[in-house]
């Protein structure tokens, strides 16, 4: 796991726990930041997984293994 991973991660944390309250308190507005954190938190991670994918990719270019 990289550093966008695990911020991606917490904020899609964030974004639920919003989502949760809004949902509790009826409060639409907070429903609404939940929801956009929660999608910019899987945004996030999902560059975090593609720049893993590129770095392990170069990895095995630069030092291929031996069979």
């Amino acid at each position: 796991m990289n550093k966008d991973e695990i911020e991606g991660a917490a904020q899609k944390g964030v974004g639920a726990v919003k989502d949760a309250v809004g949902k509790l308190t009826g409060n639409d507005k907070l429903r609404a930041e939940g929801l956009g954190d929660k999608i910019a938190g899987a945004a996030k991670e999902a560059v975090g997984k593609v720049k893993d994918g590129l770095e392990k990719a170069k990895d095995e270019l630069e030092h291929p293994k031996k069979d």
